[in-house]
């Protein structure tokens, strides 16, 4: 983990800048691997190059129609050592036995939030640290289960499971997935990412 404390209101421009993206998506970020050694990873085709996230979006929902769900669009770019694969109205982040896989030797952090559906996933090595959904923090499983609630906590997340669901759960996730990886992701960042763009099987 970094030693900064980053904390859900470090991903206030979510709502702000990127509101189409926080309605639905999946980040996932992947130490020691390049774009195409992940997009093989999880059976996506041939990929173009797409400037900025909101590039992503149209190929996205046109995937979705045509496949009926049963394809998924992806973007995969480099970030230094580590690989990030944003999906707009995805969830092969947090749902493919490929990223179990591709987590051998790793480490893999996901997370996915749509239509108050969401979860956290975090792996190591193949194993499974945390999983949890971000707007009910207190149900967690994985071998970290109860090992990682300061860093919960300085996150942002509300772990008293008597308190309302916590509405600033996706941006709460960004900062654990930050603290986890040491990767913070910006407006400015995603704006200008090179992505690789791949239709990917949902398994």
């Amino acid at each position: 983990m970094t030693g900064r404390t980053p904390h859900a209101r470090d991903y206030a421009w979510l709502r702000e800048r990127h509101a189409g993206l926080r309605d639905a998506y999946c980040i996932t970020l992947a130490g020691a691997i390049g774009p195409q050694e992940l997009l093989a990873a999880v059976g996506a085709g041939p990929g173009t190059r797409i400037t900025g996230v909101a590039g992503l979006f149209e190929p996205s929902f046109d995937c979705w129609e045509r496949a009926a769900g049963a394809e998924l669009f992806v973007g995969v770019a480099a970030l230094g050592d580590w690989a990030v694969m944003v999906e707009v109205n995805g969830y092969l982040g947090v749902s493919s036995p490929a990223i179990r896989t591709v987590s051998a030797g790793r480490t893999v952090v996901s997370h996915y939030y749509a239509d108050a559906m969401d979860r956290f996933l975090w792996l190591a090595d193949g194993e499974l640290l945390l999983r949890f959904e971000p707007l009910h923090p207190s149900r967690r499983e994985g071998s970290g289960a109860d090992r990682f609630l300061v860093e919960m906590r300085e996150s942002g997340f509300r772990l008293d499971p008597d308190q309302e669901l916590d509405l600033q759960g996706a941006e709460a996730a960004f900062a654990l997935a930050e603290r986890i990886t040491g990767v913070r992701l910006t407006a400015e960042l995603l704006d200008s990412l090179e992505f690789v763009g791949a239709v990917a099987p949902v398994p």
